[in-house]
């Protein structure tokens, strides 16, 4: 073992760090219910949240993923992006909730889907941030609805919707259980003014916040991408979903690793058996309510928080990457399959088999 990797083994058993998006994920559900720590205490091993600290790098790596012996679950974007710039991340698990995602325009302009968006304007959002997933997101949601017509993002005028409010204006605190997270929205705020300015003729939302949107503005949804039947029009930044750690802490402590993503598989499990309440964790995750949670994300989104490595879904995030790739989001281009470390969850299942 090498003196760098002695030491990050020796540092890693005291503390280990996670992040998650205020989305529906397990991970979340275990958090909520005090999985993880049950899990480490005794061992004396600290689990931290990346959203409850100050240090302003460490917060940054809920995108770039720098912090050492940490864990990340929710939208891809950020994962495959980090990915792209050479952080030595692996994917040992993934989860499909499919969300309500939607491209809205106003009634009176006369737009009935997305085949009569041609030569119309459409809104992209620009946020000051690492990776702007947001844009990235409208990005593909048009790509999606303008397929369906047989048009492309090449037939529409891109237009940027930037957010007049300072960089930190946005935060609101959710309140979780690992105590209060501190969330910039960077939610739709820009978009829906240029809407109702008249400055762009569609925009794209998604999950709950995104139907709140729909809803509040009384927009018409011209192209439901978030049920459509097709999984190919759904994959976007939250389907699928990722689960990422650091490679350093595979290698060098892969029965901790195994522990982290046991009770992430336990929590899917869990929700399943549980719906009721598992819709009012995700409602906290989320900053909603649990009639909004069942409005954007399903009656059976309590059924959805299961963690796979299936082929259909790992292509289908080796295609997003190709598209974040030809768009411009990535610097460079790199192999999924080679990203996807599937040691973790084989082990969990062997020893599933073994108990059964």
């Amino acid at each position: 073992m090498s003196t760098d990797t002695a030491t990050a083994s020796a540092s890693i058993t005291d503390t280990l760090w996670y992040t998650r998006c205020p989305v529906p994920t397990a991970l979340g559900i275990a958090v909520q219910r005090g999985w993880f720590a049950d899990e480490f205490a005794p061992d004396g091993i600290t689990l931290k949240s990346i959203q409850e600290t100050n240090d302003a790098a460490a917060q940054e790596s809920h995108f770039d993923h720098t912090l050492p012996s940490s864990f990340r679950q929710g939208g891809n974007i950020p994962a495959i992006w980090a990915r792209a710039r050479g952080r030595d991340t692996r994917v040992i698990g993934l989860s499909w909730t499919d969300e309500f995602q939607a491209i809205l325009a106003l009634p009176e302009s006369g737009i009935h889907s997305a085949r009569d968006l041609r030569d119309l304007r459409i809104g992209l959002p620009v946020n000051p941030i690492s990776i702007d997933f947001n844009r990235a997101s409208a990005l593909r949601g048009f790509h999606a609805a303008l397929g369906l017509e047989g048009l492309s993002l090449k037939n529409v005028d891109w237009i940027d919707t930037r957010s007049s409010e300072a960089p930190d204006s946005g935060t609101r605190s959710i309140a979780t259980g690992d105590g209060v997270r501190r969330r910039l929205r960077h939610g739709y705020q820009a978009e829906t003014l240029a809407l109702l300015r008249g400055d762009v003729d569609a925009i794209y939302v998604k999950g709950a916040l995104g139907l709140e949107t729909a809803r509040l503005i009384g927009a018409r949804i011209i192209a439901d991408l978030g049920s459509h039947p097709d999984p190919e029009v759904r994959v976007n930044n939250g389907t699928p979903r990722t689960l990422t750690v650091d490679a350093d802490l595979i290698e060098a402590r892969p029965d901790l690793v195994a522990r982290f993503l046991a009770r992430v598989v336990d929590a899917g499990d869990w929700a399943r058996a549980h719906p009721e309440e598992t819709v009012a964790y995700i409602a906290r995750e989320t900053g909603s309510t649990p009639d909004w949670v069942l409005a954007a994300y399903g009656a059976d989104a309590a059924q959805k928080l299961g963690t796979f490595l299936d082929d259909d879904s790992v292509d289908a995030l080796s295609d997003f990457k190709d598209f974040l790739f030809a768009h411009g989001f990535l610097e460079a281009d790199f192999d999924v399959a080679d990203w996807i470390d599937p040691r973790p969850l084989e082990g969990i299942a062997r020893r599933t088999r073994d108990a059964a």
